[in-house]
C-alpha cells in the first residue's frame, strides 16, 4: 500500500524508430535506415511537433551530379526541417529528371523525387561512303566530323554537335562524287605516208580511265577516226571522253601528223608530157616520159620517187621521130609508128588524078592540125614499074608499097585512102577526098586517148 501510495513517474522504455534516409545518386530514390533509439515518452496535451527536438525532420538532400537550393521557415542554416522547400537543378550536361521543386512534409518524406540523367544524343547513322568521328560519343557538346573516302566530296554539314536539348545540331550530310574521273591519251606521233600513197594506216592502244571513287567508267566515246584507219597528210587531232556513274566526265586528246615525202616536181619534156601516178612527186611515185606524136624518146622512160626525196634516173628528151624506110617489110614500117603517130595512106593510080591533087592540096593546108592530131600520110601513087611511094621526103621501096597496098587492101584502080590508128587498125576508108575537118572530126571523137583529150582541154587548138 505504502508503495501504491509513492507513486511515482513512471519511465517507459519505449523502442522508437529513427529515420535516417539516404539519397541514392542519380536514381532519386533513398531507402531509410532504422536504428533503435531509447527515449522518454511524454505524452503532450495536443499532437504537436518539436523543432528543438527533430530539427532534421527529412532525409538530407543529395542529388548526384545536380545541387538542392533550400529555404527553411527556421533559417538558412536548415536544409530539411519540416516546411523546408528545396529546388533542384543539375550540372551541365545533365538533365532533371523529376520535380524542379520539393518540400518536407509532415509525413517526414519529401514531396516528390527526382534525379539527374546525363544528356546524350541518338547514335548518328552511317554516312555512305564516309565517315565520322565525335569527341565524346554521343554526350552533350561531342562535336562529329564528316569525312569522304577518296574521290568523293562532302555536301552538307561538315560537323555536327549535340545539343543541350538531346538533338545533333545541322543535318545529315552525304558524299557525292564530284570528282571527274582520271584519263590519259596515248602521246601524240607521226608518220610516213606509205610508198605511193598520200596515207598512212596509224594504230594506238585506247587511253587510260580510272574512276577516283567507285573506280567504275560507265562509257568512254572517242571523237575521231578509229584505230587502223588511214590518215591522209596534215594533222589531225583525236579526242577521247570518258563518264564515269555520276555523269562526271573527263577528256583528252593527242594529234596525229602524216607526212609525205615528195621529191622535186619534174617537167615535162619539150615536145613530150608525164603521166604519173598517185599525187605525181610523192615517195613512191612513178612517172613514164611520154612524146608527142613525131617524137621519140630519148633516155629513161620511168623514173621513181625514193624515200630520201629523189629520183631515180635522168630526165630523157623527146627528139623528132627519124623514119627508116630502108627495112625489109611493111610490117618493120609500120612498127616505127606504133603507138605514137595515126597513118593516113593515100593511093592515086597516077599523079595527074583530081581526085588526089585536091586531097593533097587539103592535107598541106591542114599540116597544123594533122600534126597536133599525130597523123602521119604516106602516098602510093602511080602503076609498076614507075609507081612511087613516100613518107614526107623518105622514098619507099616498091616492094614496101606492093606488101603495103596487100595489107591494107587499096587498089591501084582509082582513089582511095584509109585512116589507121595508133595501133594499126583500118579505122576508117574514103572513095573520095575528106576534108580536114571531117577528118578532125572523127579522130576528135574516136580516136582520142584520154590523155590526148585532156591536153587537148587543158591547152586548146593552137592551130585555129
Amino acid at each position: 500500500p505504502s508503495m501504491a501510495q509513492e507513486a511515482a513517474p513512471v519511465l517507459l522504455v519505449v523502442l522508437a524508430r529513427l529515420v535516417s534516409s539516404t539519397w541514392h545518386e542519380g536514381s532519386g530514390y533513398y531507402l531509410e535506415s532504422h536504428t533503435n533509439e531509447v527515449y522518454e515518452e511524454e505524452t503532450p496535451p495536443e499532437p504537436a511537433l518539436d523543432y528543438r527536438r527533430v530539427p532534421q525532420w527529412c532525409a538530407t538532400l543529395n542529388i548526384h551530379r545536380g545541387e538542392a537550393t533550400c529555404y527553411s521557415p527556421r533559417g538558412s542554416s536548415y536544409r530539411s526541417s519540416l516546411g523546408t522547400r528545396c529546388e533542384l537543378s543539375c550540372a551541365r550536361g545533365y538533365r532533371l529528371v523529376g520535380p524542379s521543386a520539393v518540400q518536407c512534409l509532415p509525413n517526414r518524406h519529401w514531396s516528390g523525387m527526382a534525379y539527374c540523367r546525363q544528356i546524350r544524343c541518338h547514335v548518328l547513322p552511317a554516312v555512305l561512303r564516309g565517315s565520322y568521328v565525335c569527341s565524346a560519343g554521343v554526350q552533350m557538346d561531342s562535336r562529329c566530323d564528316y569525312t569522304c573516302l577518296p574521290g568523293y566530296q562532302l555536301e552538307g554539314d561538315r560537323s555536327r554537335i549535340c545539343m543541350e536539348d538531346g538533338r545533333w545540331s545541322g543535318s545529315e550530310p552525304i558524299c557525292v562524287d564530284m570528282e571527274p574521273p582520271k584519263i590519259r591519251c596515248p602521246d601524240s606521233r607521226e608518220r610516213i605516208a606509205e610508198p605511193g600513197k598520200l596515207t598512212a594506216t596509224v594504230y594506238w592502244d585506247p587511253p587510260r580511265v580510272r574512276d577516283s571513287a567507285d573506280g567504275v567508267i560507265k562509257r568512254v566515246t572517242l571523237r575521231g577516226p578509229e584505230p587502223g584507219s588511214e590518215f591522209p597528210e596534215g594533222e589531225h587531232v583525236i579526242r577521247y571522253t570518258a563518264h564515269d556513274q555520276a555523269y562526271n566526265r573527263a577528256s583528252c586528246k593527242f594529234s596525229i601528223r602524216v607526212q609525205v615525202r615528195r621529191c622535186p616536181v619534174l617537167k615535162p619534156p619539150q615536145n613530150g608530157y608525164i603521166s604519173c601516178t598517185s599525187d605525181g612527186n610523192n615517195y613512191g611515185a612513178t612517172c613514164e616520159y611520154l612524146c608527142d606524136g613525131g617524137y621519140e624518146r630519148q633516155g629513161t622512160s620511168l623514173r621513181v620517187c625514193q624515200s630520201t626525196q629523189q629520183w631515180t634516173g635522168s630526165q630523157p628528151l623527146c627528139a623528132p621521130m627519124q623514119i627508116n624506110t630502108d627495112v625489109n617489110s611493111a610490117a618493120s614500117l609500120l612498127d616505127q609508128f606504133h603507138e605514137k603517130r595515126r597513118l593516113f595512106v593515100i593511093s592515086a593510080p597516077d599523079p595527074s588524078n583530081r581526085y588526089y591533087k585536091m586531097q593533097i592540096s587539103m592535107l598541106q593546108q591542114a599540116a597544123c592540125g594533122l600534126d597536133l592530131r599525130h597523123v602521119t600520110t604516106v602516098e602510093l601513087v602511080g602503076q609498076p614499074p614507075h609507081e612511087v611511094g613516100r613518107i614526107r621526103e623518105h622514098r619507099l621501096s616498091l616492094g614496101i608499097i606492093e606488101e603495103l597496098r596487100r595489107f591494107l587492101h587499096l587498089t591501084r584502080s582509082h582513089f582511095n585512102a584509109v585512116l589507121l590508128d595508133k595501133a594499126g587498125t583500118d579505122r576508117e576508108r574514103y572513095i573520095s577526098p575528106v576534108s580536114p575537118d571531117e577528118l578532125f572530126v572523127f579522130i576528135d571523137t574516136y580516136l582520142l586517148s584520154e590523155h590526148e583529150a585532156a591536153r587537148r582541154a587543158q591547152s586548146g587548138d593552137p592551130c585555129e
